[in-house]
């Protein structure tokens, strides 16, 4: 048997341990059920799911091999040879592992999650890298044998298909983003910044002043073949760090923080409407994924601020104008409703319906609008999908209309209309400016690149859109979560209906003095009671 590798007898079933260390308070011959529980490595051919004893032999001998810095044999447990033997190999050849640990520590079905620690040398330098990952065992298509299903994520968690997992001088040096008012901006302080500092040192560490380091890293190559640190796991030795000025303000982003900590997979974004600074960004999911910025799901009735102001500027209607609210609307033979409990009024004028949140009154009117002059206000008055350069990985928003019912669906925000909380603090801001900024993270000081340009709102048409929004946060469907927020305000609610998805997602917008916000919460139900709070809470804070 193999040295560091021991099998122990507990309660009567057998369990392995790699590196002198056990898999724990668990069983791997019971983990998985069903399948053939002869030796995986065996002449006969089997199909189904692999054992409980295929499991523990395949993933004992995967990182045995690993282990012992056998990258060929590690390799011949996958089902990817060739991509997994680059990797392995890199482990020692471009990461400078010297010593490999890998400790079992549970399974659950097929998977089995393990920690890494590695001694990394480079240099006069020697440090520990330690972390926790997993594999899973899947049936092998065309050889029957149970293998290890490769993944780079394997090795580590942020690597993905074409990563390389490096260890030397940094590819950019270290950066110390400052807000606008030069308090430091740190992940530990401010865990959803996490991914912006990493996207912001990788893209402007080289221009603000400061000297690389020597850390392991995980190298990702663009479309167009250069490469650059996706995430630093490890620093040797530090770098100079070079000061980078954001547009963020510390306060809100705090408050951002502490308000996306009570909704699961809730995002928040604020700027300032007068500048189109981004004020703040906010995720309750910590991964690499900046869902505030970079995600785009249906907005639901909070579109309707670009929807009015569609219908305002191209003469349908006005403030005080007639948007009779039915109980039901036919468009493109799809019958639309209102949220359950609405009463129906005829004679509803725009700052009723939008207040109340009415659909029908809207897709009453998509007809006389028509999705060409909508989709026209989106793009030329609100700069949506217009290429913005904000600084970080962005999603500029999207309004596809592909000719059928969905064209009077998005006017309600649904059908095929993708947002994200950036887009709609942006879509507040125009309307209660009637000028469009494009929204920037990074001060123009350091970065003064073009930036989209739109044409804003006709005359007039702002001042309208502030009024129907300070009555929906005083009397209408966004008072309860507005009501503590100061000054002159106003709101906006969202429900977002989604196929096969039991509460609809909610979305709030609002702005305070010479701030705006805008929020979502996947499956939180109505606007008001999730993305609301979120919303308020970051207007409350301020700039």
């Amino acid at each position: 048997m193999r040295k560091g590798v021991k099998i122990a007898i507990v309660g009567g079933v057998c369990t392995v341990m790699v590196g002198g260390a056990g898999y724990g308070a668990y069983n791997l011959v019971t983990a998985v059920t069903g399948g053939n529980t002869v030796s995986s490595q065996g002449s006969e051919y089997k199909s189904g799911p692999p054992s409980g004893d295929e499991v523990k032999e395949t993933s004992e001998q995967f990182l045995a091999a690993w282990e012992k810095n056998d990258p060929a044999a590690a390799a011949r447990l996958t089902d990817y040879a060739d991509n997994a033997m680059r990797v392995l190999e890199d482990w020692h050849d471009k990461a400078h592992v010297t010593r490999t640990e890998l400790t079992p520590t549970n399974a659950e079905g097929a998977k089995v999650a393990f920690h890494v620690k590695a001694t990394v040398a480079y240099g006069k330098k020697t440090k520990t890298l330690s972390y926790d990952s997993s594999l899973t065992v899947v049936r092998g298509q065309t050889t029957g044998r149970a293998l290890v299903d490769w993944s780079p994520a394997v090795v580590h968690p942020s690597m993905k298909k074409g990563d390389t997992l490096v260890t030397g001088e940094a590819p950019a040096p270290p950066i110390e983003a400052v807000d606008r008012n030069d308090t430091v901006l740190t992940k530990d302080a401010y865990p959803s910044l996490g991914p912006v500092l990493d996207q912001l040192r990788a893209k402007y560490g080289d221009s603000a002043g400061g000297s690389p380091g020597i850390e392991t890293y995980v190298e990702r190559t663009d479309d167009g073949g250069e490469t650059s640190s996706a995430k630093t796991l490890l620093t040797l030795a530090k770098g100079k760090p070079g000061k980078l000025r954001t547009t963020i303000s510390a306060t809100a982003q705090a408050a951002a923080e502490q308000a996306v900590k009570k909704y699961q997979e809730s995002s928040v974004v604020a700027v300032q409407p007068s500048t189109g600074e981004v004020l703040a960004v906010a995720n309750q999911a910590k991964g690499e994924f900046n869902a505030a910025f970079q995600g785009g799901t249906a907005p639901g009735s909070v579109m309707k601020i670009l929807t009015a102001a569609a219908l305002i500027d191209n003469g349908v209607t006005s403030a005080n104008g007639p948007a009779p609210c039915p109980d039901s609307a036919v468009a493109l033979s799809q019958t639309f409703h209102n949220l359950k409990g609405m009463r129906p009024n005829e004679n509803a004028t725009l700052a009723d319906s939008f207040a109340r949140s009415c659909n029908t009154a809207f897709i009453k009117l998509s007809d006389d609008l028509g999705p060409a002059k909508f989709a026209a206000e989106a793009e030329d008055r609100f700069g949506i999908g217009k290429d913005w350069k904000t600084g970080i990985v962005s999603r500029d928003g999207s309004v596809e209309l592909p000719g059928d019912s969905d064209d009077a669906a998005a006017m309600i925000g649904q059908g095929r209309v993708q947002m994200n909380p950036l887009n709609m603090a942006s879509v507040t801001a125009t309307a209660i400016t009637g000028t469009f900024h494009q929204p920037v993270l990074v001060s123009r000081e350091v970065d003064d690149h073009p930036l989209a340009t739109a044409k804003g709102l006709k005359p007039g048409t702002s001042d309208q859109l502030r009024r129907m929004m300070r009555l929906t946060a005083t009397n209408g469907t966004g008072a309860a979560a507005m009501a503590g927020v100061p000054g002159d305000k106003g709101a906006k609610t969202g429900s977002a209906e989604v196929d096969g998805q039991g509460n609809a997602n909610s979305w709030f917008t609002g702005y305070s003095g010479d701030v705006a916000a805008a929020a979502t919460v996947p499956r939180g139900g109505h606007g008001g009671d999730a993305a609301g709070p979120v919303v308020a809470a970051v207007l409350r804070a301020g700039a």
